[in-house]
């Protein structure tokens, strides 16, 4: 669709210029130019997080911005200059997604002509072939927080492909995507380990492989939803990642969603957890909650609207992340109203967290309960002084160990 959208917008460059219809569907070696240029700024800029640019930014990748090419044509539509009222013109693309195609051009451009030192500038080690460098982006994808590269690493998954390939004709030169290439490509998405990463951010792994036109996993998954006897299938990691994602997307609000019920690994039910979004009862099960997967979890409960309105955490580690997860019981879109935690144990700071967001009298919460809970520290007596006060206005449930 965006290889499209180029060549629509070059036909119309061409058209002004020219004054009648252009029935070709090459590039030209000035076409390739302006948008490798554009690519550059685009790429170089989204690392920066940049969406706006001056026109410095232009020159510095080789842009004339006096050019009747870089306003008409295909720069009149991708690209767009806006007066800021007692300041320097700023520029940008129309849209971001425009911005991470061309960047998503522009590297696999450097890669196919071994253009190393650009390269460098986003992978740490050399490339070796194309599956490679497909699995390397995915790797960086994956390491950097609150990555704003989804898209682009998506996009050059599907620029991976002969078909998209061929609409671009010369721009992306000549790369080497055999069918047994592009197979291990695939084999490399689907056994990727996510390790510590965000389970949300995981799912970018099962749109690639959309992208590079492998539809057996969402089959697999379809079938398994059909399935009657859902417990004796063993899910892998990537079709867990699948299933959190059609979870989350069904129309349909999921009434519970517990992974003890999920015949998988503890990193299968680790990616399972961006589908609590989408259910009003929800059960994490020997998991660690920690790093980026609280944000998963703090979608859940902030999300408009949220639909939990109970949470389970059994066996659940939650590290030095309880502060942070049990802020988000006050969010002005939480709406929960239960909060168990079963056979987990608390830090001195874990309860210190809870304590202090209980007192903050989240509006919804109704029930806590602590069933066979390991309470650490001075931290305990302090969380049980206050539930068992006459303020405290939750009901609770306090199950102890034997």
């Amino acid at each position: 669709m965006y290889s499209h959208f180029l060549l629509v917008q070059i036909k119309k460059k061409d058209n002004y210029h020219d004054g009648k219809e252009m029935r070709r569907q090459e590039l030209t070696s000035a076409d390739r130019e302006v948008l490798l240029k554009l690519g550059r700024l685009a790429f170089e800029h989204l690392q920066k997080k940049n969406i706006l640019f001056y026109q410095e930014d232009l020159e510095q990748c080789g842009l004339d911005v006096t050019e009747a090419s870089v306003y008409s044509g295909v720069c009149t539509e991708i690209f767009r200059r806006e007066s800021v009222i007692f300041q320097k013109p700023v520029y940008c693309f129309v849209h971001l997604s425009i911005q991470e195609f061309l960047a998503a051009v522009y590297m696999f451009h450097c890669y196919t002509n071994r253009k190393t030192e650009e390269l460098k500038d986003f992978f740490s080690e050399d490339i070796s072939s194309l599956d490679d460098f497909l699995s390397r982006a995915m790797e960086e994808f994956l390491l950097i927080p609150n990555s704003h590269l989804e898209l682009f690493v998506r996009f050059l998954h599907g620029l991976s492909m002969k078909s998209n390939q061929r609409l671009l004709g010369g721009l992306l030169g000549q790369t080497e995507s055999s069918p047994e290439i592009i197979q291990r490509a695939i084999k490399n998405l689907k056994q990727i380990k996510i390790d510590d990463k965000c389970p949300d951010r995981c799912i970018n792994i099962f749109h690639c492989l959309m992208e590079m036109k492998d539809l057996s996993v969402h089959q697999e998954i379809q079938e398994f939803l059909k399935s009657q006897n859902k417990s004796k299938k063993k899910l892998s990691g990537i079709q867990c990642t699948a299933l959190a994602h059609m979870l989350q997307m069904s129309e349909e609000v999921l009434d519970e969603l517990d992974l003890e019920k999920y015949n998988t690994s503890q990193e299968g039910r680790w990616r399972l957890i961006p589908a609590m979004v989408n259910c009003r009862k929800a059960r994490l099960y020997d998991v660690f909650v920690f790093g980026l997967s609280c944000g998963a979890l703090a979608l859940a409960l902030t999300s408009d609207p949220s639909h939990l309105r109970e949470l389970r955490l059994s066996s659940v580690s939650l590290e030095k992340y309880a502060e942070e997860l049990f802020t988000h019981l006050g969010h002005p879109n939480c709406r929960l109203e239960t909060l168990s935690f079963e056979n987990s144990t608390l830090s001195e700071n874990n309860c210190a967290a809870l304590l202090s967001a209980l007192k903050s009298n989240p509006p919804y919460l109704k029930r806590l309960d602590l069933i066979r809970c390991n309470l650490e520290g001075s931290g305990m007596k302090q969380l049980y002084g206050y539930l068992e006060s006459p303020h405290c206005k939750l009901q609770f449930n306090r199950v102890t160990l034997v």
